[in-house]
């Protein structure tokens, strides 16, 4: 399984994360039996997942920090699973470049939020960028 579809899944399982309580290793399994995907949960989904969770507090924190005229809770709870991840992945994955995560939470969110007006692209785009700066 390559990255691009494990980070699909990291962000599927963190979004499915804010309706249940259920098992980590549960919702990710979840996740790839719907999307028709025969392998384990990997390490790597496993470990940033429970990574996201674990540091939920701290990434909120320096995501409000970020947010200009704007709360957290108006998020998309999608948007909201695609920011986390990334920025877990900017705060805790050094060895990942900056514009590989970056560029990977866009795609995801072309993907799934933007419903053809590429506001959500523009937004995750730049609220990512400026946690990015916050870290360098």
């Amino acid at each position: 399984m390559n990255r691009k579809i494990e980070r699909e899944i990291i962000v599927l399982s963190l979004y499915s994360l804010e309706f249940t309580d259920n098992d980590i290793y549960d919702i990710a399994h979840y996740v790839l039996e719907q999307k028709k995907v025969s392998q384990p949960a990997t390490d790597y989904i496993l470990n940033s997942i429970n990574g996201v969770v674990d540091n939920k507090e701290q990434i909120d924190e320096l995501i409000i920090s970020k947010l200009e005229n704007y709360k957290i809770d108006r998020l998309s709870y999608l948007d909201l699973a695609i920011i986390r991840f990334a920025t877990y992945e900017l705060l805790y994955n050094q060895d990942i470049p900056y514009a590989i995560v970056i560029n990977e939470a866009i795609e995801l969110t072309k993907k799934y939020s933007d419903l053809g007006d590429h506001k959500a692209t523009a937004f995750n785009n730049r609220l990512l960028d400026k946690i990015k700066m916050a870290i360098m």
